[in-house]
Parts: C-alpha cells; sequence; structure tokens
C-alpha cells in the first residue's frame, strides 16, 4: 500500500540532510518517526497519574482525616472538626466546591464534567488540539472533589490530564494532525495504563474510544505510550491489580444461558445510568438558571445536596474502591446491593450536575459489580449450589455495565480479565459483554460519552468513511493535483516568506533547492508560531521554520494515500513530488475525491 521511494533533501536546518517524508511512507518509517513523541507522553502520563493519585489521597485526608472514607465503618467524624461529627460531610462537598468551582470557571471551563467527551472532541473535531492548561486544572479539581465527597472516578479526569499533556506535546513537535490526534490518544492510555495497571486495556481504550482507528502505526505508537506508563506506574504502585478481586472457579456450560441474562440486565442498566446522568444534569442546570446564580458557585450549594446524600450512604464518599471489593465478595445482602446501585447512579450524576469534576469509568464499574452481586444473590436464593459463584456475577456484570454504558467490548473484556488474570472467566465475561453491547445499541444511539457531544449538536458518527463504491482504484497521484503556485527558494528568510504568504493569498508554499527540488512547506501557522515565540525571528532563515508537512509521489496510487491526505489536509493540502524530488501541484480532500469518484 505504501510507497518506498525516498529521494534526500535539505531538512529543516540549511546544515542539516534528511529525507523528504512522503505521505506513502512504509510503516516502520511512520512508526519510528512517533516512538520517540510517544514514549515522551507516555512516561509524562505515567508520572501525572502518580501525582494525580497523590493529590487524591492528600485531598481526601484533608477534607475527611481518613485515608478512604467509603472504606471505614460506621460514620467517624473528622478528626481536625471532631465537634461536627458525621455532619462533616454535609460541609466537604461544598467547602470542595468553593475551591474547585472558580478555579475552573476562571482558568478551564472544559475541565467541568468526566472529561473523556471533550478528548473525543478533540480528537475527531479539532485536530487533537488540547490546551496545556486543561491538565494542571483538571488534575486539582478533580482531587479536591474527589476528595470532599464527590462521587466520581479518578480515571475519566487522568484520561484528559495525558491528552492534554500529549497534545501539548505534539504541537510544541509541530506536529500534523494526523500524529497529533495519535498522540493524544497515546496520553490517553498512558493515564488508563498507569492508574488500573492494566497496559494492554490501556491500548484498547485509546484505539476503540478515542481514534477508533486499529492502523499498525497508531497501535504501535499508543503501546509504546502504554507500556511507558505502565512502567512508571509499577514502580510507584506496585506490581498488582488497583482491585482485589476473587479467583473464579469453573464455569459450567449450563451457567452461561446465566451469564448471557447478566449482560441483557446489564446492557439495560448501563444505558438507564446514562440517562439518569443526564437527566440529572438538565435538572440542575433548570434549578440553577431559576437562582440566576453566578456558575462558580454553583458546586458550593450543589455540594450541600451531595452532602445531605452522604450523610445517608456514607459508601458513596469518593471513588468508593473498598465497598466495590466488599460487594464483590459478598458481605452484603440483596436489599443493600440495590441500594448502593441506586445510591451511586444519583450520588454520581448529582456530583456532575453540579459542576464536579471527575469520571465516570469507576462509577460504571461499582454500578456493574453490585449489578452482578445483586443478580448473583437472585439466582443463589433459587440455586443454592450457585451461591459460591456470586463472585464471578459481580466481576462479569463489572465488565458488562461497562460495555453497555461505553459500547466499547474490546476494552471491557480486556481490562477485567487484567485485573483478574483469571482465564477461566474470559468466556463467560465475553458473553455478557457481548450481549449488553447488542441491548445498549438496541435501547440508544448515544453512549454516556457520546451523549453530551450530541446533546451539543456534535454527531462523532457523521463523517462518513471514504467512498470505496465506484471509485476508480487506478488513478495516479499525479492526474488529481491542483496547479503549484508561488514557490520559495531555500534561500528565503523568515520575513520573505511571510511576506510571500500574504501577497500570495496562500495557506502554504513550496520551498525549493537551487536544483528545484522539495525542501519543505512553509505555512501561515508554522511562520506565525514562529513569530510569536522568538524574538529574532527577522534574522532566521525559511528552512527554521519550514511545518512538518509530508509530500506525496506523483506516480503512487491515489487509492493508497488518500486516507493519509484527509488525516493531513489542513485547507491546502499536501504537495506532491515527481520521481527527482520536484514539486509539481498540491493534492487536497477534495482533489482526491474528485479524481477518485467520477461524476455521474
Amino acid at each position: 500500500m505504501y510507497a518506498t521511494d525516498r529521494r534526500t533533501v535539505p531538512a529543516r536546518f540549511p546544515t542539516v540532510h534528511a529525507h523528504v517524508r512522503l505521505a506513502g511512507t512504509r510503516f516502520g518509517s511512520a512508526a519510528l518517526r512517533l516512538a520517540l513523541p510517544a514514549l515522551v507522553v507516555g512516561a509524562g502520563a505515567g508520572v501525572a497519574a502518580v501525582v494525580f493519585r497523590w493529590l487524591i489521597e492528600h485531598a481526601t485526608l484533608l477534607f475527611s482525616g481518613h485515608a478512604d472514607y467509603a472504606a471505614m465503618t460506621g460514620h467517624p467524624p473528622n478528626p481536625w472538626v471532631p465537634w461536627l461529627g458525621a455532619g462533616f460531610v454535609v460541609l466537604a462537598p461544598a467547602v470542595g466546591g468553593l475551591l474547585y468551582g472558580p478555579l475552573i470557571q476562571r482558568f478551564a471551563r472544559e475541565a467541568r464534567g468526566h472529561g473523556v467527551p471533550e478528548v473525543m472532541f478533540a480528537i475527531a473535531r479539532n485536530g487533537g488540539r488540547i490546551r496545556g492548561g486543561v491538565a494542571v486544572v483538571k488534575a486539582l479539581a478533580s482531587a479536591i472533589c474527589i476528595g470532599s465527597g464527590g462521587s466520581v472516578g479518578r480515571e475519566g479526569p487522568i484520561i484528559q490530564i495525558g491528552s492534554a499533556l500529549g497534545s501539548t506535546i505534539g504541537r510544541w513537535m509541530r506536529m500534523p494532525e494526523g500524529r497529533l490526534r495519535t498522540l493524544v490518544a497515546c496520553g490517553a492510555a498512558g493515564g488508563i495504563s498507569a492508574t488500573f495497571n492494566a497496559p494492554v486495556a490501556g491500548v484498547f481504550f485509546a484505539l476503540e474510544l478515542l481514534l477508533r482507528d486499529f492502523t499498525p502505526t497508531s497501535f504501535g505508537a499508543v503501546a509504546v505510550a502504554s507500556v511507558t506508563a505502565a512502567l512508571i506506574g509499577r514502580a510507584a504502585f506496585g506490581d498488582t491489580a488497583f482491585l482485589h478481586l476473587p479467583t473464579i472457579g469453573a464455569v459450567t456450560p449450563p451457567e452461561y444461558l446465566l451469564f448471557a441474562l447478566l449482560g441483557l440486565l446489564a446492557g439495560a442498566v448501563g444505558i438507564g445510568f446514562t440517562r439518569v446522568l443526564y437527566l440529572v444534569e438538565d435538572l440542575c442546570d433548570v434549578a440553577w438558571r431559576a437562582t440566576r446564580g453566578p456558575e462558580w458557585l454553583r458546586p458550593v450549594v450543589g455540594g450541600l445536596l451531595l452532602g445531605a446524600l452522604l450523610l445517608v450512604l456514607p459508601q458513596m464518599y469518593g471513588v468508593g474502591y473498598p465497598v466495590l471489593e466488599d460487594g464483590v465478595a459478598g458481605r452484603y445482602a440483596l436489599g443493600f446491593l440495590a441500594v448502593l446501585v441506586v445510591g451511586k447512579v444519583l450520588a454520581t450524576s448529582l456530583t456532575l450536575g453540579i459542576g464536579g469534576s471527575g469520571g465516570v469509568f469507576a462509577p460504571s464499574l461499582f454500578v456493574g459489580a453490585m449489578t452482578g452481586a445483586a443478580f448473583g444473590e437472585v439466582v443463589a436464593s433459587v440455586a443454592p449450589g450457585m451461591h459460591g459463584q456470586v463472585g464471578a456475577f459481580a466481576v462479569v456484570g463489572m465488565g458488562a455495565v461497562f460495555a453497555g454504558s461505553t459500547r466499547a467490548p474490546i476494552t471491557a473484556g480486556i481490562m477485567l480479565f487484567e485485573l483478574t488474570g483469571d482465564y477461566a472467566l474470559v468466556l463467560p465475561l465475553f458473553v455478557a459483554i457481548v450481549v449488553a453491547t447488542a441491548v445498549s445499541r438496541v435501547l440508544s444511539r448515544d453512549t454516556i460519552y457520546t451523549l453530551k457531544l450530541s446533546r451539543r449538536g456534535v454527531d462523532l458518527t457523521d463523517s462518513a468513511p471514504l467512498p470505496t463504491e465506484g471509485a476508480r482504484s487506478d488513478v495516479p497521484v499525479g492526474a488529481a493535483v491542483r496547479p503549484l503556485g508561488p514557490v520559495l527558494p531555500a534561500t528565503a528568510t523568515a520575513d520573505e516568506a511571510l511576506a510571500r504568504l500574504g501577497a500570495a493569498d496562500a495557506g502554504a508554499l513550496v520551498v525549493v533547492d537551487a536544483d528545484g527540488r522539495l525542501t519543505g512547506v512553509v505555512t501561515a501557522r508554522s511562520v506565525g508560531d514562529a513569530l510569536l515565540a522568538d524574538e529574532g525571528f527577522g534574522t532566521r532563515v525559511v528552512g527554521d521554520v519550514l511545518a512538518d508537512v509530508e509530500a506525496v509521489p506523483a506516480d503512487a496510487r491515489l487509492a493508497d494515500v488518500v486516507e493519509r491526505v484527509v488525516d493531513a489536509d489542513g485547507g491546502t493540502g499536501l504537495p506532491v513530488v515527481d520521481g527527482d524530488g520536484r514539486p509539481v501541484g498540491w493534492l487536497g480532500t477534495t482533489d482526491a475525491l474528485r479524481a477518485l469518484v467520477p461524476t455521474p
């Protein structure tokens, strides 16, 4: 599929020579160009996960006086304010809201909520661009929100933090949009990997949910980032799963029907969780608009309502992993399991509805575990011999509800397998996950992540695949190019490049050497970035301000490179070179599709 012709030409700096990067380059070259940035992003995401977890632990200790209040028996008071007794939980979310509310409102409003939809939007619609400041605000706001009792997860925030880090590094390196999107996914994978100690699940989360792309280049880069982050996470937290789940015994063939039934229930519960979440957010919006209060004050007022819920059900304080483990271990009666399911859905929905910052990843696992355990208790009441399998139903329920709410069956299955390491669980787990995903698709067009975007009018499924039916497969790239336009000599200065861009009213110009061979491309963005970043801009040569743009060989098959053109097209397109490395024209998305699909 990929062309292998290469030409050596001057690179960004006049004294250095490198190969012209062809859009039809082999996988190995493309993967190597992303390997080092992916490793850096993975390392950064791993460190960020360690720091974020430290922030949550200390925020929890500050607001509750305990390492994990949800793990405490009864309703112990906060030792910092013992005179408040158990009533401190009513005030803790409001005090936390007084801190993170103004922080989000002033510095990064996109840090509000669960974060993953914003990353999906950045990859699909914004070329992978996420402001670097989002990572800092998201880390602080989510740590305060969770530490002060917010019933949300830490995985959504670390996905957004890692993604913002990947975007910042990619933009600093002036990566084209296609690679920038991949680095954003690398950051997300690294965050999941380090947080869960699940590097394989981190890879598939990024590919299945964010990139929706399983090409070898993307897979390689994301895998590098995920493994790097996992190594850092293991160095900090040890090589153990973040949850302690029981080992599941052998599953007999008749029991698979029960796991399929659990999948039916879990798919409906996943969609129900999604609907309640957005219903509560809508109610909070309506109620707050009626008060006409400032947005930064909303988490304070709403925090009192959340605190009242925590006073009744302290198990909802924070992420709640100890409660989840107790539920999987069969320590709760059927009635209390039902209360925990409803309580977690309401507490998470309320936390996000009042303007909190945190993820829905962990809550969906919590709801799934309690749903599965409750299902197992019902089965055991009918068939007492099945009582020993309550843990199996709980673990399978975790994966099934997560798959039902996110519609990411591969990620759900692999993650639960990495957490348990139990081969006996693989087949029943995937039976339930497949059924839950199918039920979810029947009940709702959107997932817990995409519904937030759909409500804004953003449809991530509206970008139809490139046309293949009736497309011509033998069209060469050279037959689709449009005129080259003005060119710049490699001896031009950056000032001259800026002037020529303005005079030509073009978004990009090719740069050629004395023999007319392509040196690179200068764009309005690359010149603008250099102008803003360097006070000595006027003394720079055009080779210092080249954009990271790939050239397309004129003799390549258009069908083989069209996807790369679509990924990289920023309006002008990509330069096309002949067999001698001389530019012959431009190729944009419209040019490529017009040549591929004949007009009827």
